[in-house]
């Protein structure tokens, strides 16, 4: 029986993106997790792949969610005057 799986996205770009620019620890756990998908499916484990993939998108969600958020204080800060 032949199973073809297809490979699951490793979403480092995404993940570089929020190390850069919105959240650098997150940022970083996500940049693992990311690495971790390539590296699964170079050693045909596909079953880990998809895991630290799905590991790695709901990190960059939370990333990029809270760097929003604190984005956002920080402006309504500034044009207050707050800051």
């Amino acid at each position: 029986m032949d199973q073809t799986r297809s490979v699951p996205p490793s979403f480092l770009a995404w993940s570089i993106f929020n190390t850069v620019c919105c959240c650098l620890p997150l940022g970083v756990v996500a940049i693992v997790f990311s690495s971790r998908v390539n590296n699964a499916v170079a050693r045909g484990d596909l079953t880990a792949a998809e895991s630290d993939s799905r590991t790695a998108k709901i990190v960059n969600i939370v990333a990029l969610v809270l760097g929003v958020i604190i984005l956002s204080i920080v402006i309504g800060l500034k044009a207050s005057g707050a800051g």
